[in-house]
């Protein structure tokens, strides 16, 4: 079998849909495809840009072309300009980074949690719920501050389930909601991040300027992270699985 077959067939088991870090886990399952190559992640990302079969649905997620239409259905919908503003790829594009994020946090080895009104959101066709490993969300300090971050976005808990990482995903909604967030559960030993647009960062920039929090700016206690950082980031942990040793 052939390196581009074995990749068609690695889509079409997924369910005609897949990120680029699902295809580099994936498709070396496929014993009857050699890959004699040194760079073989390389060669997929080769692959998902040329073969004519496959397009590109936003940076590091591909589709069958064949299954276009019933991967729209399911909400997967290819972003371009005309439609990144609509109400379908702004509601597909937050769970798509929530279902990124916890999955991350996950291959790290923490505890992962999203809120309950987002459980039932789809990463691709899986629920968010259905990722994350926490069912509720840890009583790791007073109930106020808990309640307080009950509706972040995604949170990492370390094994003492105690926050790691508060992640708030702002793809058309304002940041100082966020902030303001983030600003109330400061005393506490977690990193903060936005994540969103590269094109948001000077809004982030202006905003976290206001006097209101100047703790949270001086203190550099937020960091921004842009979509095409957090899918390099991912896309790297998966191939980092293919090493026997890691330094």
């Amino acid at each position: 079998m052939k390196q581009y077959e074995a990749v068609i067939q690695t889509l079409e088991r997924l369910g005609g849909v897949a990120t680029l870090g699902q295809l580099n886990q994936e498709v070396f399952s496929i014993k009857d495809c050699e890959w004699k190559t040194k760079t073989p992640f390389a060669s997929i990302r080769r692959i998902v840009q040329t073969d004519k079969r496959i397009y590109k649905i936003k940076p590091g997620l591909y589709g069958l072309t064949d299954y276009k239409k019933i991967l729209e259905g399911k909400g997967i919908i290819q972003e371009t300009e005309k439609n990144k503003d609509s109400d379908e790829v702004i509601e597909f594009n937050h769970s798509y980074f929530q279902g990124l994020l916890l999955t991350v946090g996950n291959l790290k080895g923490l505890q992962t949690f999203v809120p309950n009104q987002d459980k039932n959101r789809l990463y691709l066709s899986t629920k968010l719920s259905e990722i994350s490993t926490l069912v509720a969300l840890p009583s790791f300090s007073y109930p106020e501050l808990v309640q307080r971050s009950s509706t972040i976005d995604v949170i990492w808990f370390n094994q003492r389930s105690m926050p790691h990482s508060f992640f708030e995903v702002e793809h058309s909604t304002d940041i100082q909601n966020s902030l303001l967030k983030f600003n109330d559960l400061q005393d506490f030993n977690s990193r903060m991040v936005i994540v969103a647009d590269q094109k948001r960062k000077n809004e982030f920039v202006h905003k976290i300027k206001y006097s209101s929090f100047n703790d949270l700016n001086l203190g550099n206690r937020v960091s921004f992270m842009d979509y095409e950082s957090l899918n390099r980031q991912y896309e790297s942990i998966i191939e980092q699985q293919h090493f026997e040793f890691i330094l």
